[in-house]
């Protein structure tokens, strides 16, 4: 007796594409500001005000408009040292990153119970109605090319209303971050089944009389229907995928991953009628296509939790903690695994008689993951999503020990610091992105004084708030205890949050020579200096320098150049130890 038939491998195989795409997604994210006075400890929702960060697409764009904004360099103060020239080797979310997003969205969307089952009625429908095999492969390829030509000019649609620039600032905003957490949840919530998010059926009854059309037009037509008809399955990964994709700030990010999702939407129905019987292999539709769904809608619930930690730490709320959000992330797994092994049921699921391979196996999966989470309410590090989770800083009550081994931050003597530097600036802004063990600063003009009082280097970290590469690379590579040393004992450390937005003294604001904007916010200060002396918008960064604000220089006499995000533990070890050498030579 077989125990696995071919429809169940390619069940698991589908299903498993659903965690696929929201690990893709939440791959990068948006950072946001605080507009707030430096002195102050919490900010109500009603004192918080917007303002916009510089992007890199309007630095260009003045910067080539002003051919001696080295020589005015002197005049901002944001800096008071010579600008320099090396410029970041980090880049941004590819394309081809966003197509494949799309793709896998694309994958997902098809085991959902909008589309699936149109499957086999679609293929069927060309093969009896064309005649030939030939005709009816060329019907559905005009079908799967209709399908694409609709999204892709939904996607380039969204770039050319907006701009690439506009979109990319929406997606810096606090607003949005909050409205987007709130869609998520309405799209997780239908998901579940409380209710379907259609579009006008008017709009689909007038689609499906044009597709009675012969020709090309009523093949399109009958694309246009499906999108339509489709939609309470397809809007929330469409809409996902799209502010994903606009936040790169890419003109055509949009419409890239609006590409990739309508290709694999269009792919079984041109596949299928090429090889009609392949159709028997499809695992039957029933009720695993809605518990896909439900699978889904969970999913979306943890992913719009992100959105709202995103805006508690740049609002300086402080309530959102890391264990809070754990606790919603273990909960929602739970009910995940519950449901799967049919210990959970919604009205409109049918019963779960007994487990199926792929049941047992997803559960575990989850249930595993479930416990993975559960040390980090006691401070745990879980690598493998601490680019997700709030800063280990938020945390109430934490048992992780320091990487070095000793039992509290020992930077220096106080007594090597002279009074005159006073202490630490802004200190209190950021308590809730402090990494345990490591005395930073935070004001460019005091680390150079406290460099030059311990003779050693400064190591400035560009981070930010909800910079997520920042909180990976504070868990994975900083929590080695060789670098943990050397940024500790060998370096000044200088943090510099680029998304801060607690004002400046009016006596401090400057319009920059570099993006030609007036700059009234800590945050902007810092990312002002980012953009006009090392060339990047993109955090983290790293810079070393000596005590006079100049970039280290190896045995060549060559500037050791910034570096981006590195994963690469030995990689960053030497990067260190480059700029170790070349300050005590």
């Amino acid at each position: 007796m077989k125990l696995l038939n071919k429809g169940a491998y390619l069940r698991t195989g589908l299903i498993a594409l659903v965690t696929l795409i929201i690990l893709n997604i939440a791959g990068a994210n948006p950072v946001y500001a605080l507009q707030k006075k430096a002195a102050d400890t919490s900010v109500s929702a009603a004192d918080v005000t917007f303002t916009d960060i510089p992007t890199a697409a309007d630095s260009i764009a003045i910067r080539k408009k002003q051919a001696d904004s080295v020589k005015k360099a002197e005049a901002a103060k944001a800096s008071k040292a010579t600008p320099a020239t090396s410029k970041t080797a980090e880049k941004p979310k590819s394309l081809w990153q966003i197509f494949i997003e799309g793709l896998l969205g694309g994958f997902t969307a098809v085991i959902l119970p909008c589309i699936y089952p149109l499957l086999p009625l679609t293929v069927s429908f060309f093969t009896k109605k064309s005649g030939s095999k030939s005709k009816a492969v060329m019907q559905s390829l005009i079908y799967g090319v209709s399908i694409i030509v609709i999204y892709v000019t939904l996607g380039l649609l969204i770039s050319i209303i907006f701009g690439s620039d506009a979109l990319n600032e929406l997606a810096t905003n606090g607003i949005f971050n909050i409205f987007f957490f709130l869609l998520l949840i309405v799209f997780g919530i239908s998901f579940l089944g409380a209710f379907e998010i259609v579009l006008p059926s008017k709009l689909a009854n007038k689609l499906d009389e044009n597709s009675d059309k012969g020709g090309l037009a009523g093949i399109f037509f009958m694309a246009a229907t499906l999108v339509v008809v489709s939609f309470s399955c397809t809007g929330p990964i469409i809409g996902t995928l799209l502010v994903d994709a606009a936040s790169k700030g890419d003109r055509l990010g949009p419409a890239m991953g609006m590409f990739g999702f309508s290709l694999a939407l269009a792919l079984p129905f041109t596949i299928f009628a090429l090889f009609p019987s392949a159709l028997k292999t499809l695992p039957k539709s029933g009720g695993w296509l809605n518990s896909v769904k439900v699978v889904l809608g969970f999913l979306e619930l943890a992913f719009a939790l992100k959105f709202l930690s995103n805006v508690d730490l740049a609002y300086h709320w402080n309530w959102f903690d890391r264990e809070i959000f754990l606790s919603l992330w273990i909960a929602i797994g739970l009910m995940i695994g519950l449901y799967l092994i049919g210990k959970i049921k919604f009205s409109h699921d049918s019963d779960v008689k007994y487990l199926t391979i792929p049941r047992t196996f997803l559960a575990i999966i989850v249930f595993a993951f479930v416990i993975y989470m559960i040390p980090g309410l006691w401070g745990a590090p879980l690598k493998s999503i601490s680019a997700f989770l709030p800063p280990e800083a938020t945390q109430d009550f934490n048992l992780s020990s320091i990487p070095d081994g000793s039992g509290a931050a020992s930077a220096a003597p106080a007594a090597a610091i002279p009074a005159s530097i006073g202490e630490r600036k802004y200190a209190a802004n950021y308590t809730r992105i402090k990494t345990k063990g490591l005395d930073a600063w935070y004001d460019y003009d005091q680390a150079l004084q406290v460099s030059k009082a311990l003779h050693k280097p400064i190591l400035i970290d560009f981070t930010g708030f909800n910079c997520v590469n920042c909180r990976k690379m504070e868990a994975n590579v900083w929590s080695d205890p060789q670098v943990f040393s050397r940024i500790k004992n060998d370096f000044v450390l200088l943090q510099l949050v680029v998304d801060d937005k607690a004002e400046l003294p009016v006596a401090e604001h400057f319009v920059s020579d570099y993006s030609g904007k007036k700059i009234t916010t800590l945050g902007g200060k810092w990312s002002n200096l980012e953009a006009q002396r090392f060339n990047s918008n993109s955090q983290p960064l790293y810079v070393m320098l000596d005590s006079d604000g100049n970039l280290l220089k190896d045995a060549s006499g060559a500037e050791i150049p910034t570096s981006p995000a590195n994963y690469d533990i030995s990689s960053y070890l030497k990067f260190l130890d480059s700029g170790i050498a070349a300050y005590k030579k």
